[in-house]
């Protein structure tokens, strides 16, 4: 895609691409109830009370109520030991009636996360982080794949980028997005790139991406120097910004307005990328908010009632293709 002087990227509606997936798990929980009298599970573990974990659950099982899905939340305190933790996971990985557990990460300092993820059923492992689960995916096996790489792919595909024969660079090389990611891409013919903070010429590398995946943790760490022309760019990054003064040299247009939400709330959100000099390069971006988080939950969602097709041998038409 060429991008003509003074053209802002278009847009990468990730909330609109959620919606779609949402409909279809919504429509997906009613056809199992009706042909095999199943209604898929989540159980979600929250240990202590880290605001932005209660947040995050309370949206899951939120999504779970909206679509049909049955939700049952666990909340133990953050004194609970990894022994605790273990007991539950066990006791949970034994009932045939919950399809899905998610332990909501980070676990507070003493609990071992380690143990807690390799304690998980990959069967019921619908956050795609088993070890099990990571290596069907660089096998290129069916199996449960992390939520936000997963749905990155969906939403290029639905929006009509290409992947196969382009040249994309993941920033980052975490175990939930950027090696996650990387496979996924690879999987669809992609050439691909993996940076991280010991690389050298960011810049270098990022400005030959044809799709480039932002997942690093660096609040606008990504300009409009390190971006080809017309590429595509997912941000998966969400930073706070509370300095009025730092958002007016962020956001450019939309300055005024967040500027206004710092003035009501506090801050406001801006993602890996530097949304003012990205978007007049980019061909098509991902917002913040409202990029990739609203697909996180639907494919969380459709985890969910995948594993409960997967765990009672039920296909559907295209399981053959996931």
């Amino acid at each position: 895609m060429e991008k003509t002087t003074d053209q802002r990227a278009e847009v990468l509606d990730g909330a609109r691409i959620a919606e779609e997936i949402k409909r279809e798990v919504a429509a997906e929980v009613v056809r199992l109830q009706q042909e095999s009298n199943v209604r898929p599970c989540l159980a979600t573990v929250r240990v202590g009370d880290d605001p932005a974990s209660t947040i995050y659950v309370r949206n899951k099982v939120l999504a779970c109520e909206a679509l049909g899905l049955r939700s049952e939340p666990h909340v133990l305190a953050a004194e609970t030991t990894t022994e605790h933790l273990l007991d539950l996971v066990g006791t949970l990985n034994k009932r045939d009636d919950v399809d899905g557990i998610l332990v909501q990460l980070p676990l507070p300092p003493g609990v071992d996360e380690l143990r807690v993820i390799e304690a998980i059923d990959p069967a019921k492992d619908v956050d795609g982080i088993h070890p099990i689960n990571v290596g069907r995916l660089a096998l290129g096996q069916p199996g449960l794949v992390p939520c936000t790489p997963a749905g990155i792919i969906e939403l290029l595909e639905r929006s009509g980028v290409a992947i196969s024969g382009m040249n994309a660079c993941v920033v980052g090389r975490s175990n939930i997005v950027g090696r996650p990611m990387s496979q996924l891409l690879l999987q669809r013919n992609a050439t691909i790139t993996i940076c991280h903070s010991r690389t050298r010429d960011l810049a270098a590398m990022t400005r030959q991406a044809d799709i480039l995946i932002v997942a690093i943790g660096r609040a606008a760490l990504v300009r409009g120097e390190h971006i080809k022309p017309g590429a595509a760019v997912v941000d998966v990054g969400m930073n706070k910004v509370t300095d009025e003064g730092e958002a007016r040299a962020l956001f450019g247009d939309d300055a005024a307005k967040r500027v206004e939400i710092i003035k009501r709330r506090g801050y406001t959100l801006v993602g890996d990328v530097h949304p003012a000099e990205v978007e007049g390069v980019a061909g098509r971006l991902t917002p913040v908010p409202r990029g990739v988080g609203p697909l996180t939950i639907a494919m969380l969602m459709q985890n969910t009632v995948k594993a409960a097709r997967m765990r009672r041998g039920i296909k559907v038409t295209g399981d053959e293709q996931e």
